[in-house]
């Protein structure tokens, strides 16, 4: 049997055409822009779309920013935007030679969407796949963030171009999914966990939006679709970070785009998960 050659390998596999059995696996990540000092990035997601994902990316960086973090959410669900509604951002962004400026809520945190960029709010994004997720990347680089300790990226529903770009291009701590407790949906936000396990993005939690309803006579807790996601979170051994109610009141303060104002404490212990797991 004759030897294998003796390549000299001095590990550098970046400028090394061989295809040895030892070559490092080649990183997309791209980096931050230059003005960027962003601690902790984490990512929301879920399996399909009306589960409330917005609204819960919202919710956690509320409460992060009301403990002291400062915050910023990156609207990734480009063709489907709601992040600036949500609080009331109706400005558009600007740039300067440092790079695009995002936009601020009224409690400071940061925010950058494609609506932020479009001349008429309610017209319709038809970009193809590839150019979604460049945009995507030019959110991560080209906007001067600053100093933040938690960027949380608002991914589309599903495993497309969007979320795989996010999961593959951008430096991720851990992704949070949402869901509903329908059978159906907890099916489907299986294919949410496993494409974090496929990427190596670790799985923080799971969080069950449309858990149940409060009766308004006696307070009892009424569940109207079961305890799929319950099930789910057992099955895939992952933590239940929080179980939200259908409020109809978070659902006023986003229409009034006052969504900071709110007073529950649906997502408090996730977001106090969060803080304790990754600090500041």
């Amino acid at each position: 049997m004759a030897e294998e050659k003796n390549t000299g390998c001095s590990g550098n596999c970046s400028s090394c055409s061989e295809a040895c059995s030892s070559r490092n696996k080649e990183s997309l990540i791209e980096p931050t822009g230059e003005y960027n000092t962003i601690k902790h990035v984490i990512g929301v997601v879920s399996g399909k779309g009306g589960v409330g994902k917005s609204m819960t990316t919202s919710m956690l960086a509320v409460l992060l920013n009301r403990m002291g973090y400062k915050v910023g959410i990156l609207d990734a669900d480009v063709t489907g935007p709601s992040i600036p509604k949500t609080f009331g951002i109706n400005s558009k962004v600007f740039q300067n030679e440092t790079g695009i400026i995002p936009a601020e809520t009224k409690t400071g945190i940061k925010v950058m969407s494609v609506n932020l960029l479009l001349e008429e709010k309610d017209m319709p994004v038809l970009w193809r796949g590839p150019v979604i997720a460049g945009v995507v990347k030019q959110f991560w680089h080209d906007v001067v963030w600053g100093e933040l300790d938690y960027l949380l990226i608002d991914c589309p529903p599903g495993t497309g171009d969007v979320p795989l770009t996010v999961f593959q291009s951008i430096p991720l701590d851990g992704v949070v999914i949402v869901t509903s407790p329908q059978d159906l949906v907890s099916l489907i936000v299986r294919k949410a966990y496993n494409m974090a396990r496929m990427m190596e993005i670790p799985v923080i939690g799971m969080i069950e939006n449309m858990s149940y309803v409060i009766c308004p006579d006696c307070g009892k807790h009424i569940k109207l679709f079961g305890s799929g996601s319950t099930t789910a979170a057992e099955e895939l051994g992952i933590p239940l970070l929080a179980q939200m109610p259908i409020d109809t009141s978070l659902a006023q303060m986003v229409d009034n785009g006052e969504f900071e104002s709110f007073n529950c404490d649906y997502l408090t212990a996730a977001a106090k998960t969060v803080a304790e797991k990754f600090g500041a």
